[in-house]
C-alpha cells in the first residue's frame, strides 16, 4: 500500500507518477468506506483527489499556504498531512472535523464552513505577506459552485490587483450542490468547449493570467501545471476541468444525491424510498398546492435544495415558478424582497447557520422596506452539529429587527396555519422557523389570528410557575410542567409564545397576579434572544425569571445530550432549579 509511506506531504515528493496514481486510488477507497460509514461530503472529494495531490508534490505546506473553499473538498488534504489514521481506523473515523481547522494540524490555515471565502481570506494572506516581506506561494482553491456567492467577485476584483504571488485555482465540475445556476456559467462552460481559448473570458476580463486545465483529474498534467506557476510573480487562475464524485459510479451519475450524504448511503440503493411524512415534504406540499392555483407563488434556495427537500420532482413540477439563485443568500433576500413588494409571493428557504450572512439585506432590504416576503428558517437549533454549520444563532439575528414578525410553530397544525397565513398577509416581512425534528401533530386545526401579533396561547392555566416553551422546546415544557407536579406538587400555567419577535405584555402582567416564577425554554443562545426578552419586561417587578437556553460559544461537534445536561435543558434539572430559588 503506496499509503502506508505517506505521513506528511514530503513523502509524496518522492514517488513516481505511477505511484501518485494509486496513492489516488487507495485515498479514494479510504474516503468511500469512511463516508458510507458515518456519513459526509462524498462526492465533492472524490473529485478533488488528484488535485491534491499535485498540489502538495508540487507546493511545500505550510510555507505555501493552501486556502479551501466552504472545505467540503479536504478530505484528501487531511489524508496527506498527518490525519490519515482518521480515515483508516473506524474507531478513529469522528476524530478530526469535516472542515480544515488549525487546531488539528499547522497545514489548515483557517477554519471554514461557508462559502465563497477562499479568494477574500486568500488575498489577506497574500497581502500580509508582502508587507513582512516574506516568501511563499498562496493558493486559493474555490470550486465553480462557489463562484456564484457574492465574497468570491468580491475577492476576485481585489485578487487580480495584488500585484504578487496569488494562485487561484478554480476547480470546475459543472456542478453546485445541485446544478449550477446564473449567468456565469454559460463562460465557464464555454472556456470548456474551447479548452479555454475563447476571448470571452470572465477572469482574462478582471486582469487575471489564465492556464486551463482540460483534465483536471490527470495528476501528471496538474503536477506539470503546477510547476509553471510556483513563484508567480503575480495573479493568475488555473481553470481545471474536473469530475465531481470521481471513481464512485454512482456518485458521477448522481453529484446531487451524493455532495453531501448520510451513513450507509451505498447500502441502500436497492431499498424501497421511505414515505414518512416530514416537516420537508409538508412544506413541498403546501407549496405545490398554492403554486397551482396562484402563479406570483416563488420558492426560492440558494443553493440548498436538498437540505430543505426541494427534490428535482419538486423544483421540475413548479418550473418557472421556482429560483435556485446560487450560493447568493445576500441576493435571495433582495431578490424576494423585491417581488413580495412588487406582489408575488416569494417563498425562501434557508438554513439557519446561512442566514447569518445576510444581515445586513434583512435589515435593510427586507424590513426597512417592510416587504411582506415569506422566509421559512430551516435547521434552527441547538445541535451537536460542526461548529461552522451551528443552527442556535438565528433568533437573535432575526428577532431584534423592526417589521420583522418571526413565528415558531410547535406542531403541523400551527405551522400549516403559520403558512397559510403568510400567503395573504401584507403586512410585514414574515419568517417561520420550521420545527426541527419528527412531525409532531395535536390532531386539531389552528384557528389562530396570526395578525393579531404576539399573542401567547395559554395551554394549560395553574398558579406559582409559568413555563414558556418556544417552538421546538414546548415539548420539553410539557414534560418540565409534569415534573414539577410529581416532584414539587406545583400545578404550573403552560404557554405556547408562538411569537419570537414580540411580547404578550398583557398575559405577562397577569400572570403577576398568582406566579412567583417564569420559565423561559428556547431551542437556540439565549443571548439576545426571547427569554431575555422575558426577562428584561419583568425586570423591575419581584418576578423571578428562568431563561434555558445555549450560552454563547461555538461549539464544535459536541453530542447533543452532553450540551442540554450542560445548558440544563432537562425536565429534572429544570425542576431542581425551581425548588432551589423557591
Amino acid at each position: 500500500m503506496i499509503l502506508d509511506r505517506v505521513n506528511m506531504p514530503k513523502d509524496i515528493k518522492t514517488l513516481s507518477i505511477a505511484e501518485l496514481k494509486v496513492l489516488a486510488t487507495e485515498m479514494r477507497e479510504l474516503i468511500i468506506k469512511k463516508v458510507n460509514t458515518i456519513g459526509g461530503h462524498m462526492a465533492p472529494n472524490l473529485g478533488i483527489v488528484e488535485a491534491t495531490i499535485a498540489l502538495h508534490y508540487v507546493f511545500d505546506s505550510p510555507k505555501d499556504k493552501i486556502i479551501f473553499d466552504v472545505s467540503h473538498q479536504c478530505y484528501p488534504h487531511k489524508i496527506l498531512t498527518g490525519r490519515k489514521e482518521g480515515f483508516l481506523n473506524p474507531e478513529n473515523y469522528l476524530k478530526y472535523t469535516g472542515y480544515t481547522a488549525p487546531e488539528e494540524s499547522e497545514h489548515d490555515i483557517f477554519k471554514v464552513g461557508h462559502t465563497s471565502t477562499s479568494i477574500s481570506l486568500a488575498t489577506g494572506v497574500a497581502k500580509a505577506r508582502d508587507l513582512k516581506d516574506e516568501k511563499g506561494n498562496v493558493i486559493a482553491l474555490i470550486g465553480d459552485g462557489s463562484l456564484s456567492g457574492g465574497e468570491a467577485y468580491e475577492g476576485l476584483n481585489n485578487a487580480a490587483v495584488l500585484d504578487s504571488n496569488m494562485i487561484i485555482l478554480v476547480n470546475d465540475n459543472d456542478m453546485s450542490i445541485a446544478i449550477n445556476q446564473g449567468g456565469l456559467y454559460s463562460n465557464l462552460k464555454e472556456l470548456r468547449e474551447t479548452k479555454g481559448t475563447s476571448s470571452n473570458n470572465f477572469f482574462k476580463t478582471l486582469g487575471f493570467d489564465y492556464i486551463y486545465v482540460e483534465n483536471g483529474n490527470d495528476v501528471e498534467k496538474l503536477i506539470e501545471t503546477f510547476e509553471k506557476v510556483k513563484d508567480i510573480d503575480h495573479p493568475i487562475v488555473i481553470h481545471m476541468q474536473t469530475l465531481k464524485g470521481c471513481g464512485l459510479l454512482q456518485a458521477e451519475q448522481n453529484k446531487e444525491k451524493f455532495h453531501w450524504v448520510c451513513p450507509g448511503i451505498l447500502d441502500e440503493q436497492s431499498a424501497v424510498p421511505c414515505s414518512v411524512e416530514t416537516y420537508d415534504s409538508i412544506t413541498t406540499d403546501f407549496i405545490l398546492e398554492k403554486a397551482k392555483v396562484d402563479k406570483s407563488v416563488l420558492a426560492i434556495t440558494p443553493a440548498t435544495p436538498g437540505a430543505t427537500g426541494f427534490t428535482q420532482e419538486f423544483r421540475s413540477a413548479l418550473g418557472k415558478q421556482f429560483t435556485d439563485v446560487g450560493i447568493a443568500e445576500e441576493h435571495a433576500i433582495a431578490y424576494a424582497s423585491a417581488m413580495a413588494k412588487c406582489g408575488a409571493k416569494p417563498i425562501l428557504a434557508i438554513l439557519s447557520s446561512f442566514v447569518q450572512r445576510t444581515y445586513d439585506q434583512l435589515s435593510q432590504d427586507l424590513c426597512l422596506n417592510n416587504s411582506p416576503m415569506t422566509m421559512l428558517l430551516y435547521w434552527g437549533a441547538i445541535s451537536g452539529a460542526d461548529c461552522t454549520h451551528l443552527g442556535c444563532f438565528d433568533i437573535p439575528l432575526i428577532s431584534n429587527i423592526p417589521n420583522m414578525v418571526y413565528l415558531a410553530p410547535t406542531c403541523k397544525e400551527e405551522y400549516l396555519a403559520m403558512l397559510e397565513y403568510a400567503m395573504t398577509q401584507t403586512q410585514h416581512p414574515l419568517a417561520i422557523r420550521v420545527p426541527f425534528g419528527p412531525v409532531v401533530s395535536s390532531g386539531k386545526k389552528d384557528d389562530t389570528d396570526y395578525s393579531q401579533l404576539n399573542k401567547f396561547k395559554v395551554e394549560e392555566s395553574g398558579e406559582k410557575v409559568a413555563i414558556l416553551g418556544l417552538g421546538n422546546f414546548f415539548k420539553l415544557a410539557k414534560e418540565v410542567k409534569t415534573e414539577l407536579k410529581a416532584k414539587l406538587d406545583i400545578d404550573a400555567t403552560l404557554i405556547n409564545p408562538k411569537f419570537i419577535t414580540g411580547l404578550d405584555e398583557e398575559l405577562l402582567e397577569n400572570l403577576k397576579e398568582n406566579h412567583s416564577v417564569i420559565i423561559t425554554l428556547e431551542d437556540g443562545v439565549l443571548d439576545g434572544g426571547f427569554g431575555e426578552k422575558v426577562a428584561r419586561f419583568y425586570g423591575n417587578s419581584d418576578m423571578k425569571v428562568l431563561n434555558y437556553g445555549a450560552t454563547k460559544d461555538f461549539t464544535d461537534r459536541v453530542p447533543l445530550d452532553v450540551l442540554y445536561e450542560r445548558y440544563r435543558l432537562k425536565k429534572e434539572l429544570v425542576a431542581a432549579d425551581v425548588d432551589k430559588l423557591l
